[in-house]
């Protein structure tokens, strides 16, 4: 790394992604939460509620469609390829880093640098979600959005309340990721560097 301080991680297109992302998600759980709760919302009303949570979902698709272009497109896709060499050895190492040793003042086993953004952990729990829960989440919304292309049954269940559990658990598996994806982003040069960075794309070593 020689005497390099900072890196420009977070490129323009990425750091728009991230914000019109962030934005979609948190409403998206705050509006699926009050959907399936048997809270009233008198202020601002179930149809509303609804409403907001298909605008988001649309926001999400797009900028989701974006940001799969934009890995494609750019340097930004190669950094969440998994190599199989060392993998669970790796993701023990690093997990034992964020349980005990960062409390302990012990190094990074993984640092930062131009070549590698992500840990494997991160790398490997970004792959997931990224690739995994959020199309989960895309396809089941339009599905439930035109619930007539949904089969009406498989193995005796309705196809409906099949694919309304399937977006729910992966809805709350994302929710999960964020409230980890926060805490874990306060950890740094200092509890809001890293905040910093998706705003001003820099990130400090």
């Amino acid at each position: 790394m020689g005497t390099t301080e900072k890196i420009y991680f977070y490129p323009l297109w990425l750091r728009i992604w991230h914000g019109f992302n962030a934005l979609g998600i948190i409403i998206l759980i705050f509006t699926g939460i009050s959907m399936q709760s048997s809270f009233d919302t008198p202020i601002i009303g179930f149809n509303l509620i609804v409403n907001l949570h298909n605008i988001a979902g649309i926001v999400v698709f797009i900028s989701y469609l974006f940001y799969f272009t934009g890995n494609l497109a750019t340097s930004n896709g190669k950094y969440y390829k998994i190599k199989r060499k060392g993998f669970f050895s790796n993701l023990i190492k690093q997990g034992n880093y964020y349980v005990l040793g960062m409390f302990q003042g012990e190094k990074s086993p993984f640092p930062i640098s131009e070549k590698r953004k992500f840990n494997p952990l991160q790398k490997f729990i970004y792959v997931i979600v990224m690739y995994l829960a959020v199309p989960v989440v895309i396809v089941t919304g339009i599905a439930l959005l035109f619930p007539e292309i949904i089969i009406d049954k498989a193995w005796g269940i309705s196809g409906v309340f099949m694919t309304a559990i399937l977006h729910s658990a992966m809805g709350f598996f994302i929710s999960i990721f964020l409230i980890i994806h926060l805490y874990i982003a306060s950890v740094g040069k200092s509890p809001l560097d890293n905040y910093k960075g998706i705003i001003n794309g820099w990130h400090h070593i």
